[in-house]
């Protein structure tokens, strides 16, 4: 087991990355000093796969243990949801020194941690991570939200968890599409901040989709390193942070059209990238190189470069109402190179639209 430490003070934690971790949840609540009652927050199928073992190994060291199931699915974090699972914190008895813990990927951790940010203003908070995706990135750095119809994430917090446990083996029974997704979430960590950990990932790439337990749990590592990095220097994204919603602007256009039923958040983020790279070589920042680099390992990964429906129009209409916004001015974030991005405003709304609509016709089919 590896373990990375987010710094930010008195709300300090740490991720542990490893394989066989789940049988030890137990052990590592009890370090946290918190109180007996624990509220797990999951859905049917990985209740179904990994429940009854975290289950017991909190009973094992003395936690008493609730369970509420949510949905599978974007659409299922909402409002409504929440509503449903504050009824079920109520009767559950939790209190201020009581735990949520989410078991599940990133739909699971966001609406569980907005729950817990909010429930009493604030109870503890544990993610146990079940996708690649949320291990990568949704579980650490504490944005919590839930969704709205006119767009993602809109009613959300910053709420850190006080541990985050990610277990390589729970990835094993990931349905390929949704191990694929999380790989977006990793190579933009090589666009945005490591251009040696973007090679390892083209060198690489083929024993990461195998499975393979020392390329694996190194790229989780290193994911949880820069995002940690990033997030101890700016919290609440008020600069910096910005950079890690690489490749969403267009990415979380295109699952607001969709109404998030067509494509995963990590598959509208790969789309998202190769727009992104397309606007930084029309603005000269990157040659065409870079371009192509990117979009071969995007491919590589087995992810989407293109959308074969929608309007140009229809995308940048979504694009207006995304949380980035900023007084009604839509931004990027581009690469300088790759390794290294940037954010930018008032880019022309002809540009973008044809970027748009070169990533809906595509040279990429």
């Amino acid at each position: 087991m590896e373990e990375v430490k987010v710094d930010l003070g008195t709300r300090s934690y740490q991720i542990k990355v490893g394989k066989n971790l789940l049988k030890n949840i137990g052990t590592y609540l009890t370090e946290l000093e918190i109180g007996s009652k624990v509220l797990i927050i999951t859905n049917e199928l990985v209740d179904s796969l990994y429940g009854q073992k975290v289950k017991d190994s909190l009973k094992e060291v003395g936690f008493t243990v609730e369970v509420a199931k949510i949905g599978d699915g974007e659409e299922y974090k909402s409002l409504e949801t929440a509503q449903q699972l504050y009824d079920e914190v109520v009767t559950a008895g939790l209190d201020r020194t009581s735990s949520i813990l989410a078991l599940g990927g990133g739909v699971v951790g966001d609406i569980a941690g907005f729950i817990a940010a909010t429930y009493m203003r604030g109870i503890n908070f544990i993610q146990v991570p079940t996708t690649l995706l949320a291990q990568v990135d949704s579980s650490v750095g504490g944005k919590v939200a839930v969704n709205h119809s006119a767009g993602k994430n809109l009613i959300g917090a910053f709420y850190q968890p006080k541990l985050v446990v990610a277990d390589i083996n729970v990835l094993s029974t990931l349905e390929e599409r949704e191990l694929k997704a999380g790989l977006a979430e990793v190579i933009k960590y090589g666009v945005i901040w490591d251009e040696e950990f973007f090679t390892f990932l083209e060198r690489n790439y083929r024993e990461v989709l195998a499975l393979k337990a020392q390329p694996l749990q190194h790229l989780i590592k290193l994911s949880c390193q820069i995002k940690s990095a990033i997030v101890a220097q700016d919290e609440t994204e008020r600069g910096l942070r910005a950079i890690l919603n690489y490749g969403h602007t267009i990415g979380h256009a295109l699952e607001a059209v969709t109404n998030y039923k067509i494509y995963r958040h990590g598959e509208g983020v790969a789309i998202g990238m190769v727009g992104a790279a397309k606007l930084a070589n029309r603005i000269g920042w990157i040659d065409e190189s870079d371009v192509i680099r990117q979009q071969r390992l995007i491919k590589n990964f087995g992810l989407p470069t293109y959308f074969d429906q929608w309007s140009a129009d229809e995308i940048y209409q979504a694009l207006t109402k995304d949380k980035k916004v900023q007084d009604g001015v839509i931004r990027f974030i581009l690469a300088k190179e790759v390794g290294e991005v940037e954010i930018i405003a008032n880019l022309e709304e002809g540009l973008i639209k044809e970027v748009i609509q070169e990533i809906k016709v595509g040279d990429n089919k």
